[in-house]
């Protein structure tokens, strides 16, 4: 058996912003909360603040210090995630980090045409397919916005094929309450009932509202709902520099961390002790073009700085890497992908999601994954740090080797090669001339041909015939109601 790397000890975190700042962004956001407020939309967040110690004045909810504070206070700092099968693989907590795709996509390069096109429900799973066999995504998103499928249906067919695709834990978006509820029967059937859902919870739920600081009824009944059966959910807010939050980037923290906080705030009033992810997005948005940048630097510094605050309140954290504004797979994209990626793991980030999106989060790529899988791998060595033991410092090794001689026989190297060096998947590293033999396949060649062999190839266990059967029931009620 090959004796496999340990676990290293995590290595410090990178900052984006010191103990004084995080202060500083923190009393801030009370500020904001509560001599600027909200608009609150949804009638029963209303209510609930309002019981809870709220007022309203100007047309805002104000929302007070002590609510906030009381509300991190419950919220838990670990949220334990499973796969559809009942295993914990993603325990979301600071310093684990996590990778996954991203969601909603309008196109997707298609990897047998390599031609852009809208995408499909197909499209979802195969996507979710991909990912279920790349070991460094550890969860699902739709990466599509299928446009073969009846609108007001689209999400709970984005969440079919997540499902049937992967058994890896999922990150799902709904439209409104209806589409989460009805998400949220078809989970607990595949999880063997509610109860059981509660306990080892497979999906998450992925809800915004609109910055600045609009907390309509549609986004908020989302959360509310999963606060009320006590399922993991997020309140991640988009205050996008220069669009939906201002141009800096210490507003655009203030802004964002406020309208998450709200959420936060209600879904522990609720149900004290519910699983919430923090977080918030805030990608530049380019003055001269206007399209929200995926591979801005901002972005990565942002996310560095909310893993500053997600410490702060002790709580795990939303964040997004592996994402390019290239609209193909390019040295543009595997510089942004590498860029963002990197900065992440020197965060700490915990739950990381877009990876393979391109053109500024408009179309997903499944070459894109692949190639964001090597870089997630070579990273994680890169950021752990070096494991400094005996067998690794290999003094009987040194005193054995002749002066001048070289290591390459020893027994220490035939032991141990096999862990003590990263060894790649997809990067080259042939001799030229047996590159050339071989077909003189560039990366994005070599990525494509890896997505279609475990299209091919990997194998999912599929849903039980009880599951299918009530997506199908579910589909056919929506459809006799329209």
């Amino acid at each position: 058996m090959t004796e496999q790397l340990p676990i290293p000890t995590l290595q410090p975190f990178s900052r984006g912003l010191s103990d004084e700042q995080v202060r500083e962004v923190h009393y801030a956001t009370l500020e904001i909360l509560s001599q600027t407020g909200v608009d609150m939309q949804d009638p029963q967040g209303r209510q609930i603040l309002l019981e809870a110690g709220a007022w309203e004045s100007d047309g805002r909810l104000k929302i007070p210090e002590h609510l906030v504070t009381e509300s991190i206070d419950k919220a838990p700092s670990r949220i334990p995630m499973y796969d559809r099968l009942g295993n914990l693989t993603m325990p979301l907590e600071l310093g684990k980090v996590f990778f996954g795709a991203g969601s909603d996509t309008t196109f997707t390069l298609d990897v047998h045409t390599g031609k852009r096109r809208r995408t499909t429900a197909q499209d979802v799973e195969d996507i979710a397919h991909l990912c279920d066999a790349l070991e460094n995504i550890d969860f699902i998103m739709s990466m599509s916005n299928p446009s073969d499928v009846p609108p007001d249906d689209l999400y709970i067919h984005e969440f079919a094929g997540m499902i049937r695709g992967s058994v890896k834990p999922n990150v799902y978006t709904a439209k409104d309450r209806t589409d989460v509820e009805d998400i949220y029967r078809i989970a607990a059937t595949v999880a063997g009932g509610e109860q059981a859902l509660r306990e080892k919870p497979f999906f998450l739920l992925y809800a915004e509202p609109i910055s600045p600081l609009m907390i309509i009824e549609e986004s908020l009944q989302k959360l509310i709902f999963c606060a009320e059966k006590g399922v993991p959910s997020g309140y991640i807010p988009s205050p996008n520099m220069g669009g939906g939050g201002p141009i800096t980037l210490a507003g655009a923290l203030a802004l964002g961390n406020a309208e998450c906080l709200v959420g936060l705030v209600i879904a522990q009033l609720l149900n004290p002790g519910t699983p919430y992810i923090y977080g918030m997005n805030t990608a530049a948005m380019d003055m001269k073009t206007t399209i929200i940048s995926y591979g801005s630097p901002e972005w990565p510094l942002g996310m560095m700085a909310q893993m500053d605050l997600a410490r702060f309140y002790d709580l795990p954290a939303w964040s997004a890497a592996g994402a390019t504004d290239s609209k193909v797979v390019d040295a543009q994209a595997g510089i942004e992908m590498t860029f963002s990626i990197l900065a992440n793991f020197l965060a700490r980030a915990t739950l990381v999601h877009d990876v393979g999106y391109i053109e500024y989060g408009s179309t997903s790529s499944m070459e894109a994954l692949v190639i964001a899988n090597e870089i997630i791998r070579e990273t994680r060595l890169l950021t752990a740090g070096v494991e400094v033991s005996p067998r690794t410092l290999a003094l009987d090794a040194t005193a054995r080797v002749r002066p001048g001689g070289g290591y390459l026989a020893d027994d220490h190297t035939l032991e141990n090669w096999r862990w003590a060096q990263w060894h790649p998947d997809l990067i080259d590293r042939q001799r030229y001339d047996e590159w050339v033999e071989n077909g003189s396949k560039d990366m994005f060649t070599r990525a494509n041909r890896r997505a279609k062999e475990i299209l091919e190839e990997h194998e999912v266990p599929p849903l039980t015939e009880e599951t299918e059967a009530v997506i199908q029931e579910i589909l056919e009620e929506r459809a006799a109601r329209r």
